[in-house]
């Protein structure tokens, strides 16, 4: 028996084996616009019913997927006279957030919006881009990326497709063809179906930035500050000078536990150290909400991943295996932060593998 179905999505196609238990053959002929033809074949007889069913459902879901559009609330806050952000909410990318969970800023001059991330869908990119247009009618024409993290990046079509500028630190260049990149992009498309999905790209920068770099915009002066490798090598932070306002990314995770990955937390700790002595007015981080009071909330990241090395550096050092030093630490301080659950055991493993590696390189 053999069923002919529009489709785009590979993901639905797993799904549907995985629903029928029958094992199903799929083939594919292309179409118009990006799309194709999926031939399913099963064999006769079994789970007739089921397989029907099921097929209509793809056929419907497929379809559908095309036009989603992102439910969730996404609002603008302003922070200062140009300046402003829309809050992502806490904990981690799931279909119940729709992976609106990190925090994306815009800044409006009198000739046009200067963005900065883009959000973790293509879906949350057109509605931050609605979001703008309740604020302003101006052009959006630059696009600055803080760092490739999908939950910051996978929004970039949207404005793209607007004709925006994307820029971006060089030292993300590889990440954007890695295959680091496109296994991050298979997780996401499981995760946040269907609003991340097959026509979801990793888009590359159109300027690719060397390092520091200052431009003008309407009026508003903006300072951009390579200040990895932190949280990723290509870490940007942007400084609006008549604002005082500052969109760190995620070198700073406000009220919570940030997601320290395979980060340099040496380097981090002293780009730290610099934002605190630079005394932004107002600080917009990667994740949580915009802050009045910087120095606290420059100080909360610090000192978490100041407690990260000295346990996990202590631990190394006295050779006690990360399961052992894990169970040993007192972690009250931070227990009661959003994404302790989730984030905090695996960062204290990163780091501990970290302070192995820098211990290997001591004379």
């Amino acid at each position: 028996m053999c069923f002919r179905l529009a489709g785009e999505d590979t993901i639905l196609q797993r799904r549907l084996s995985r629903f029928t238990g029958v094992p199903a053959i799929f083939t594919e002929q292309p179409l118009t616009y990006n799309r194709k033809l999926l031939v399913v074949q099963f064999p006769l007889g079994e789970l007739m019913f089921k397989v029907l069913s099921c097929c209509a459902l793809l056929l419907v879901s497929t379809f559908a997927s095309a036009s989603e559009t992102a439910t969730v609330k996404v609002e603008a806050k302003k922070v200062g006279p140009h300046s402003y952000y829309v809050q992502g909410r806490t904990g981690a990318a799931s279909s119940e957030n729709q992976g609106f969970m990190s925090n994306a800023g815009f800044v409006v001059t009198d000739d046009g919006v200067v963005v900065v991330d883009s959000l973790g869908t293509p879906a949350l990119g057109e509605a931050l881009i609605k979001a703008i247009r309740k604020v302003t009618r101006q052009p959006i024409k630059r696009v600055i990326v803080t760092h490739y993290h999908a939950d910051h990046v996978y929004g970039l079509q949207a404005f793209k497709a607007l004709g925006a500028e994307i820029w971006a630190h060089k030292a993300g260049q590889d990440y954007v063809v890695s295959e680091q990149a496109q296994q991050r992009l298979e997780a996401r498309r499981e995760e946040l179906f269907p609003w991340v999905n097959e026509d979801t790209r990793v888009l590359p920068a159109d300027l690719w930035l060397d390092g520091d770099t200052d431009f003008e915009m309407g009026g508003l002066h903006f300072s951009l500050r390579h200040v990895g490798p932190a949280h990723s090598p290509e870490d940007m932070a942007m400084l609006v000078k008549e604002d005082g306002a500052m969109y760190a990314g995620d070198i700073v995770f406000k009220g919570r536990i940030p997601f320290v990955g395979d980060a340099d937390s040496r380097a981090w700790l002293a780009v730290l150290d610099k934002l605190i002595l630079a005394q932004p007015k107002y600080l917009i981080p990667g994740h949580g909400a915009a802050s009045s009071t910087p120095q606290k909330d420059l100080q909360l990241t610090r000192d978490y991943l100041a407690y990260l090395r000295l346990t996990m550096g202590r631990a190394v050092e006295d050779f006690v295996p990360f399961d052992q030093a894990y169970a040993r630490t007192d972690w009250k301080k931070f227990a009661s932060l959003p994404t302790f659950k989730q984030a905090n055991r695996l960062n204290a493993y990163n780091t501990y593998i970290l302070m192995e590696k820098e211990a290997l390189k001591q004379p």
